[in-house]
């Protein structure tokens, strides 16, 4: 008996996918306003409430090693409905916390669950569209992702203002509930390739050892992690070094981060629309080198005492054009020659994302005492870290 065909390409299906993988980032930047809310809500200092952050990016990597190689034997399907249950109840443990303990032990229970939504879409669009078309899509859904982090802070400012940090959590909670009932309604089963071994222990590690092996996957996985924790490394500190020490407000705040997020809007659309005319690996070559010059102009400001909110967000809003190059074009050529797996591709390549991320998050968050250098220096080293990584293991790969 054949497995029925995937789902024919559609911007409806697009669309349900960009949600999904909006709903990670969405669950960070919205709450981002409230960070210094939390200081004083549980008595913490910033590394205490920064681990909110790390430790769901530390969650989402893990849960992503289970996701994508039960999707590869399962079906991507069931695995996004499981994920976004486990969303929705650890969610409401993120609303009721009496402690910033239990808060950061919800907060690990949630990424667990969201993390289903990138691995899994991913696979989809891999499924759905193929080698040839995943980067433009992913491309695409990149920019308009791009519009939860663009509107979540400020959102998420307002919120904080007039009803409490607890409502941003509330509004998480309605977002997964809807994207429940979405998938469960519009989502059909893409996976093709079932792999009936995909989840034994040793055929898992095999699948790993072999991605690790070749050296395009890792240089894809390497370029695109560090590009993304230069832009985590901001995303961790800049609600305590724009409001604590420029003394900006939560609303303030949340439209200064939109201003830079704007930035990787601009480097996903303009990927998507440039990727068949230059090729994926150069524009993924670009953005490596864009970020690395913006980095180390971020860097240089702060040694030579240039303090100010410009001296940050102007290289910021270059770093995440760059990122908005990278990520697109790494993903899909990543797991463009694994279609039987995938999922295990995918998550892989999150697990090292989020890891590294979140190490970053810590260093960075230990690092903040009122200043901006800490910021500035995990933003110079990983956007320096991604061209060399590209140097390393991609260069010469042509024109694709």
């Amino acid at each position: 008996m054949t497995a029925p065909p995937p789902p024919p390409p559609s911007f409806g299906l697009s669309f349900l996918l960009t949600t999904l993988v909006a709903l990670g980032p969405l669950s960070t930047d919205l709450y981002l306003p409230a960070l210094p809310t939390l200081a004083r809500v549980f008595a913490s200092d910033a590394a205490g409430v920064q681990l909110t952050l790390s430790v769901f990016l530390a969650g989402f990597a893990c849960g992503q090693l289970l996701y994508g190689p039960l999707s590869d034997r399962f079906g991507r399907r069931p695995l996004m409905l499981g994920g976004l249950a486990i969303y929705c109840l650890a969610t409401i443990g993120c609303i009721l916390a009496p402690s910033i303990e239990l808060l950061i032990g919800a907060r690990f229970v949630q990424a667990v669950g969201a993390c289903a939504g990138p691995v899994l879409a991913r696979a989809v669009v891999r499924d759905v569209w193929g080698a040839t078309e995943s980067a433009r899509i992913i491309a695409y859904m990149g920019g308009a992702m791009a519009i939860a982090p663009l509107l979540g802070p400020t959102l998420g400012g307002f919120l904080t203002v007039l009803f409490g940090w607890q409502a941003n959590f509330a509004v998480l909670l309605l977002v997964s509930l809807v994207q429940g009932i979405a998938v469960a309604r519009l989502l059909p089963e893409s996976n093709v390739h079932r792999h009936p071994g995909a989840t034994n222990p040793r055929q898992l590690l095999a699948n790993f050892r072999q991605l690790l092996a070749d050296r395009g996957y890792l240089g894809y996985v390497l370029t695109f992690s560090f590009s993304y924790s230069a832009l985590f490394a901001f995303i961790s500190a800049s609600s305590f070094v724009l409001v604590d020490r420029y003394g900006l407000s939560p609303q303030v705040y949340g439209m200064c981060f939109g201003l830079v997020v704007a930035g990787y809007l601009l480097g996903s659309v303009s990927s998507g629309r440039l990727v068949r005319r230059f090729g994926g690996d150069t524009l993924l070559a670009c953005g490596a080198w864009l970020g690395a010059i913006a980095g180390a102009s971020m860097a240089v400001l702060e040694i030579a005492g240039v303090h100010s909110i410009a001296a940050i967000l102007g290289p910021m809003f270059f770093c995440t054009v760059a990122t908005g190059l990278v990520m697109p074009n790494a993903i899909a050529r990543a797991l463009a020659p694994y279609p039987a797996m995938a999922g295990s591709a995918s998550a892989l390549m999150g697990f090292v994302q989020m890891t590294m991320a979140a190490l970053v998050g810590i260093a960075v968050g230990h690092g903040l005492t009122g200043g901006s250098g800490a910021l500035a220096a995990g933003v110079a080293i990983c956007t320096a870290l991604a061209p060399l990584s590209w140097l390393a293991l991609l260069r010469g790969r042509g024109k694709h």
